[in-house]
């Protein structure tokens, strides 16, 4: 399934994180398990934050997946099922 994940990171734990190179071991490691089809980094509310859209097999990765964020960076992470141009005009078809 098409999936969302979104996470934002606290300043201090961000700070700390950062100088102990935590922050990019993260997320080039999720970069790479996950193969995102969108990766994107910002700030939002003051905090460091980022979002991929990634294909996940199975709900049991999620726990895989977020660990690393609440337990080295201290993010809070949401998982939001999302749906491509092409998914949503299925999606309509079948409204019909």
């Amino acid at each position: 399934m098409r999936t969302m994940i979104r996470w934002m990171v606290p300043a201090e734990p961000g700070n700390k994180s950062i100088s102990s190179g935590a922050m990019q071991e993260s997320i080039e490691s999720m970069l790479r398990d996950l193969k995102p089809e969108a990766a994107y980094f910002f700030a939002n509310g003051g905090k460091r934050s980022g979002m991929m859209v990634f294909d996940m097999a199975d709900p049991s990765q999620i726990p895989q997946i977020a660990e690393p964020l609440f337990q080295i960076l201290n993010a809070e992470v949401e998982f939001i099922p999302v749906m491509n141009p092409e998914d949503l005009q299925r999606a309509f078809s079948k409204l019909s």
